[in-house]
């Protein structure tokens, strides 16, 4: 049992802007990867694929090589600020924890699924897009759903 406790897991936790992910995160370093251990987190965050836009807007006006700049810049900005929000969340529940975080493009489910295969992780943790991913990774899947309010109960 020693063994096991000492292995190195790979543990990914697919990230984005939405709480749910978030509070997989927070929920995966309380419960699962304790002080000291060995695990490396993966944080993932998937870069929904770019919209394809014809040369002409519906008003025939082409889109310009700036306005194509903006929005990638604003994807990228958007990641940045997912992976920093999940990182600090990282260092505050588990100081310890080796974190590596990744970015990825493409439709999340793809991207998670490709991830998981090509680094050879041992367990996902989702907030979303859970049952595409659940019956198509070879691991174990742990899906973490942030609780509910209750509203109008005593």
């Amino acid at each position: 049992m020693a063994d096991v406790a000492a292995k190195e897991r790979r543990i990914l936790v697919a990230i984005d802007e939405g709480e749910e992910s978030l509070y997989a995160l927070t929920w995966c370093l309380k419960n699962v990867i304790t002080q000291n251990s060995k695990d490396t987190l993966i944080l993932l965050y998937a870069k929904p694929p770019k919209a394809v836009y014809t040369a002409l807007d519906g008003t025939g006006y082409l889109f310009s090589s700036d306005i194509m700049a903006t929005i990638n810049k604003y994807s990228n900005d958007v990641a940045n600020r997912v992976i920093e929000k999940a990182r600090k969340i990282c260092r505050e529940q588990n100081s310890d924890v080796k974190v590596e975080a990744r970015v990825e493009n493409g439709d999340p489910r793809d991207a998670i699924c490709e991830t998981v295969e090509k680094l050879g992780v041992d367990v996902v943790f989702l907030g979303s897009v859970s049952n595409h991913c659940a019956q198509n990774v070879k691991c174990p899947v742990l899906i973490v759903k942030k609780p509910k309010p209750n509203v109008g109960s005593k």
